[in-house]
């Protein structure tokens, strides 16, 4: 191979890593497990934060800290836009909502149940689950949550 090819070769290489790397920085991906939060630092000149599809993700920003509170609400991936006060890009951010790592799923036809299981598996309820299952077993949370209000209610 000619010398002027091996050097345009090599230039063209360099300059497809360089691409690569300031795209792989430009796409960064934060994830947030579905009904957990998690504070990510935000710029300090952050005025207005932008979540592409609120469905999946809820956004808290802490006045005056740089930080970002994210809670995950539904399963997928969004995008996470802050703003200046002059309403100039500073950042932008993939978000995606995974389940948590301790859930066992049961399937029974087109009937689904959800457990978390640390270490013995309790009834939850998560996106997906059936009608059914889902309405006993928030029912049960909500009458827990009323006795336990309850019995904490000043007399």
């Amino acid at each position: 191979m000619p010398s002027g090819s091996v050097n345009s070769l090599v230039t063209a290489m360099a300059l497809v890593a360089a691409l690569h790397g300031s795209c792989a920085r430009a796409a960064e991906v934060v994830t947030v497990y579905l009904d957990q939060a998690k504070i990510i630092t935000i710029p300090q000149t952050t005025v207005t934060v932008v979540i592409g599809n609120p469905l999946f993700v809820d956004a808290s920003m802490l006045r005056s800290s740089g930080k970002l509170v994210l809670t995950g609400k539904g399963y997928g991936e969004t995008n996470l836009v802050t703003l200046d006060k002059n309403g100039e890009t500073l950042s932008e951010t993939t978000v995606r909502v995974l389940p948590g790592g301790t859930n066992l799923i049961v399937q029974r036809g087109v009937d689904r149940e959800s457990y978390i299981c640390n270490p013995r598996c309790q009834p939850t309820v998560s996106l997906g689950d059936s009608t059914k299952y889902m309405g006993e077993t928030s029912g049960q949370i909500a009458s827990r949550n009323g006795a336990a209000n309850a019995a904490n209610a000043p007399r």
